[in-house]
């Protein structure tokens, strides 16, 4: 069965990297969603599944407690899932992948159009090609593999194509709430090969730092927020240091900050020469997956009121929460779907996979937390240009990764019986 699917990814290249070039050409950034799932809609009917186009809305949705977005009219934003139904009696999987993009940024770093979908030196570039079109790729044609290949299944495969997980995963909760679970995910994001049993969370936060306005000429007649600003970002930093102190997990050894606090933004002041009275700090804490949102909002807030300053005593900053949030996750590190994918893996790879935790966040914390559906994150694309400029993902890594998730879905859904990491062994030192 190996060597049926390898031969099919092979033939398959062509079309299947057309295809990708189709969806990373198309802009699909926040707002802009539409065309893209269309065509993944398309494509979908086009395998055979069933296919559920909507768009997000209504108050169970937009009053969600773990509801997150940067706005709240999706029109032009659907939502796509496609279903394999199985024969029953076997175990039903989600596979999981977004098609919003971040903005391209300053357009004169890169060296082509951001949405070119050029292929040189076997890499696919721009936009979106590894965060996480490539991945989407990769489930696409598992699918399709196992349409084509009529391999029996007996749990349920279902596709999510989702918008809005750049903005804290609007689109898995929607369709999570719309009843499309399953018994475990795979979510492709680039994570460079690596298995990603737990997942990071994160929040933004926003803290005032208030002060008292003077004549700049007078300034010791006046309190600098600025100043006290100052003493906030020395507390935020010991709170992060702090926090890492206290991770223990192996999946983070290789990870110098598990859990970072990343200021991203500090704004203040009307006049040169006037001593400022209000600075505005925002930020993005990490969140452990053994914590909860809740906790980790409190630590920070007792931080902000109890700071070694009788004016911040006096006048504590005041903390908001805001705009993206994502949720942490984690799944068992033996748990049936991870020795599944492991073994798959080593036996594609030829090597054993490296398992780490992730060091940002995926919308895997929101199926596991809310959808009740434990995630892995696993794909082909790279961290390191997510977001950059020149955006790419290697072509190669796509169908190996694709391998891989077609032989674990025929495990996971009672296709074929899967063959224990001994076995294999056994039959590689034979």
């Amino acid at each position: 069965m190996k060597k049926e699917i390898q031969k099919w990814m092979d033939s398959k290249k062509p079309e299947a990297i057309s295809f990708l070039q189709k969806m990373v050409r198309s802009n699909s950034e926040q707002g802009k969603e539409k065309e893209v799932q269309m065509l993944i809609a398309d494509k979908l009917q086009d395998i055979g599944l069933e296919v559920d186009v909507w768009h997000p809305d209504g108050e169970a949705f937009l009053r969600h407690p773990y509801f997150c977005a940067t706005r709240t009219d999706f029109s032009n934003s659907p939502n796509v899932a496609g279903i394999l139904k199985g024969s029953g009696g076997g175990r039903s999987i989600v596979l999981n992948g977004h098609v919003d993009v971040v903005p391209p940024g300053d357009l004169s770093q890169w060296e082509n159009d951001p949405y070119s979908g050029e292929i040189k030196d076997g890499k696919l570039y721009g936009r979106g090609a590894t965060d996480m079109k490539g991945g989407n790729l990769c489930l696409l044609l598992a699918i399709q593999c196992l349409k084509d290949l009529n391999v029996p299944l007996k749990g349920d495969v279902i596709f999510h194509s989702v918008m809005e997980e750049e903005s804290g995963g609007a689109g898995t909760l929607a369709a999570i709430l719309r009843g499309y679970t399953a018994d475990a995910a795979i979510i492709p994001e680039p994570t460079n090969m690596k298995i990603f049993p737990s997942q990071q969370g994160s929040m933004w936060f926003r803290i005032n730092v208030y002060g008292r306005s003077a004549h700049g000429g007078t300034r010791y007649e006046g309190v600098s927020a600025l100043e006290k600003a100052m003493i906030v970002v020395k507390e935020l930093q010991d709170l992060e240091k702090a926090r890492n102190e206290r991770i223990t997990d192996p999946l983070y050894q290789n990870i110098p900050i598990p859990v970072p606090i990343n200021l991203g933004k500090i704004s203040g002041g009307e006049w040169p020469s006037s001593v400022p009275d209000h600075i505005v700090i925002e930020g993005r804490i990490g969140v452990a997956p053994s914590e909860t949102l809740e906790d980790v909002k409190g630590e920070l807030e007792n931080r902000m009121a109890s700071l070694n300053d009788q004016w911040l005593k006096e006048h504590p900053p005041a903390v908001e929460w805001f705009g993206a949030q994502w949720l942490p996750g984690c799944i068992e590190q033996d748990h049936d779907l991870m020795k599944l994918l492991s073994n798959r893996f080593t036996e594609i790879c030829q090597s054993e996979p490296v398992i780490e935790a992730s060091p940002w966040g995926t919308d895997g914390g929101l199926l596991t937390s809310v959808g009740h559906t434990p995630s892995i994150v696993f794909g082909p694309g790279v961290t390191s240009v997510a977001h950059y400029p020149d955006e790419h993902i290697e072509l190669d890594k796509i169908f190996q990764a694709a391998e891989i998730i077609t032989l674990t879905i025929m495990d996971w859904c009672g296709g074929i019986e899967t063959e224990t990491k001994e076995n294999l062994l056994v039959k590689k030192d034979t």
